[in-house]
Parts: C-alpha cells; sequence; structure tokens
C-alpha cells in the first residue's frame, strides 16, 4: 500500500534515512545528527514531516554518531523524543511513498548510504531525486546523503543531474580522516566532478552547504542546520 503524507496549508518535506547497518564490515547506518537536525528545524517551521528509508522499517544509528561532541543537543532530544524515535522505528519504504504532496526532499548521511542497494544504487531513490527535480521541487542532501545523487540524470535521461550544477558534499579528505576511502564505492567528491558538478568545499569539519536553484547539498554533519535552513529559506521564498 502506498503511503500518503497528509498535506493541509503547511509544506511537506521527507527526510530519507539509510536502511545500511554496515559497509563492507564495518558498522554504520545514519549519523543521527544529519536526521535529527533537520527533523526539528522543519516541525518548527510548521511543516509535516515524513521519514522514509530504501528499505523501510527501522533505520540502524551509526554509534559513532552518539558518542561525544557528535551527539548535538538535537540528536539528544530525538533519542528521547517517543516521537520522533518511533517515525525513526517505522521509516515509509521509499518506493511505497506518494511524491505528488511533496515540496522537498531531505537526504541524511551516514556511511550506511555508500553501501551497496542504498542511496548509491538504489532504483527508489534514483527515482525520487530525478522526479523531485524535474517537477522543480527541492531535492537537498548532507554529508554522504549526495550519495542519492550520481546515479541520476536529467530529463533526456543521460547527462548526469549534476552536470553544470554546484554542488557540495563529504570531501575526499575527509573521508581519508575517518580511514574510510578504502569501503565506500567511490570518493564523493571526485564522483561529483567527475560528472562535471561545480563541487565546492570548506576545511575539513566545517560548514558548507551549497545553493543551485533547487538543488541544497551539504559537506559534513556541521552542514546539517545550514542545509536544512536553506530548504526552509526556498520554501518561504526568502
Amino acid at each position: 500500500s502506498r503511503t500518503r503524507i497528509t498535506k493541509f496549508t503547511m509544506p511537506a518535506v521527507l527526510i530519507v534515512c539509510t536502511s545500511a547497518h554496515e559497509l563492507q564490515g564495518h558498522p554504520t547506518g545514519l549519523w543521527l545528527e544529519e536526521c535529527a537536525a533537520p527533523y526539528y528545524l522543519f516541525q518548527g517551521a510548521g511543516y509535516s514531516v515524513t521519514l522514509a528509508s530504501p528499505k523501510g522499517g527501522p533505520v540502524p544509528i551509526d554509534a559513532a554518531s552518539l558518542a561525544g561532541d557528535f551527539l548535538t543537543e538535537a540528536a539528544k532530544k530525538f533519542l528521547l523524543d517517543p516521537a520522533a524515535m518511533g517515525a525513526l522505528s517505522h521509516t515509509a519504504r521509499l518506493s511505497d511513498v506518494d511524491m505528488t504532496p511533496l515540496d522537498a526532499i531531505f537526504f541524511c548521511g551516514g556511511h550506511g548510504t555508500c553501501a551497496a542497494g542504498d542511496f548509491v544504487d538504489h532504483p527508489s531513490v534514483k527515482a525520487a531525486v530525478e522526479g523531485m527535480h524535474s517537477s522543480g521541487r527541492i531535492v537537498a542532501a548532507v554529508c554522504h546523503g549526495p550519495n542519492c545523487l550520481p546515479q541520476c540524470v536529467k530529463p533526456d535521461g543521460k547527462t548526469p543531474l549534476v552536470q553544470g550544477l554546484k554542488v557540495a558534499g563529504f570531501s575526499d579528505s575527509e573521508e581519508q580522516a575517518v580511514a574510510l576511502a578504502g569501503k565506500v564505492p567511490f570518493l564523493l567528491e571526485a564522483k561529483l566532478k567527475e560528472l562535471g558538478a561545480l563541487y565546492e568545499k570548506a576545511e575539513d569539519w566545517n560548514p558548507k552547504v551549497v545553493v543551485d536553484g533547487k538543488l541544497v547539498t551539504g559537506q559534513n554533519p556541521q552542514s546539517s542546520e545550514t542545509c536544512a535552513n536553506a530548504v526552509i529559506g526556498l520554501l518561504s521564498g526568502a
């Protein structure tokens, strides 16, 4: 059955999280901050917020995102929020979501997105991104969330969607710093550049968000709030 998103007058946003709990034997999942911060910012703006994932059901959380300073105030709030954790434990299967009422889709990061069959090469992810972007609606992604983009093409069916567009995403130096460059299917910065994107970045672990039309991308976990606020800015016409 299709997952129908209730829409009255408020904007409707779909937050998409990884379904993968490991990457080539490395335990991983969702980087919680990258879901929690947008979730509360969108709710605070009065939006209808729905959580989805490629497979549907429970989303694994990367334990590293719960440690030390990585466990932000938004992430702490999320963990103690029954409604939020309930939504994360019962995400809609992306292929079951009716995209018609959506104003924006937001792809969270975490190395789970790099796993085979997740963001990097999933037909429902590809269809969602291409459908939203070609219809002039907002596509946003932060950190490893832009792994959803390389497989996507423009309406001509062959030109890479990111070709000629300004984008951000987890940098190659950041990937080297977390020592997972040998596990990921491709280095995101290099792949985006290879596809003709105009890649921009800040120094490692500093916020960087790029807006090009209705495409909004952020570099790292530090960019999640700015990325969500950029979506809010577009939806409010600011």
